[in-house]
């Protein structure tokens, strides 16, 4: 009998870094670093991090959720999470801000999805280093797993300066560059004979 796929996998990603191939199909994730929030046989869940939303402003979404932004200098970027439940709200966040609800995902990252964390934001009260993102990626089982074998994606630990640096113009290259890949030899035929 052969070896299945999860046998294949190093383990399940929770808690690392996706990186898109220069080959990946999907117009929603060329170039993507995603966060992995989780990833068992049930399917897998990710927050992009070098995707941008231009359409809304944080003090816009502020404002449609009712909700008073006291601090100037709290303003944060919005980011698209991924395709789907683009209009729920995820906050990946430093573990200096806890409520009830938040899931810590490792030693240095935390992900709280209620309307109070933002609150705690827009009060000066939140986390010291967060991303908002709108939507988020998902698979079903199996799915990502594929992906990966296909050479759809690569996949790193994550560092938190890649998690939550300002920079994202050059976030695809960098996450590259922390497997000690150099971008530039990629190409989009690899893995192609």
């Amino acid at each position: 009998m052969g070896r299945s796929i999860k046998e294949d996998m190093p383990s399940y990603l929770d808690g690392d870094l996706l990186i898109a191939m220069p080959q990946m199909r999907d117009p929603r994730f060329s170039q993507s670093v995603i966060y992995m929030v989780a990833h068992s046989d049930d399917g897998a869940m990710g927050i992009v991090l070098n995707q941008m939303i231009d359409s809304i402003t944080f003090p816009d979404l502020l404002k449609q959720l009712g909700i008073a932004l006291e601090r100037e200098d709290q303003i944060i970027a919005i980011h698209c999470g991924g395709p789907v439940e683009s209009g729920r709200g995820f906050v990946l966040h430093s573990p200096d801000y806890h409520q009830e609800g938040t899931l810590e995902l490792n030693s240095e990252i935390c992900l709280t999805a209620t309307v109070e964390i933002l609150r705690a934001i827009a009060a000066g009260q939140g986390p010291s280093q967060c991303m908002l993102a709108l939507g988020y990626a998902g698979w079903g089982p199996g799915q990502l797993e594929s992906e990966i074998q296909s050479n759809g994606w690569l996949h790193a630990p994550a560092e938190k300066e890649l998690v939550f640096g300002d920079d994202l113009s050059n976030l695809w290259e960098r996450a590259v560059a922390s497997l000690g890949i150099d971008p530039s030899m990629l190409s989009d035929d690899a893995g192609h004979a």
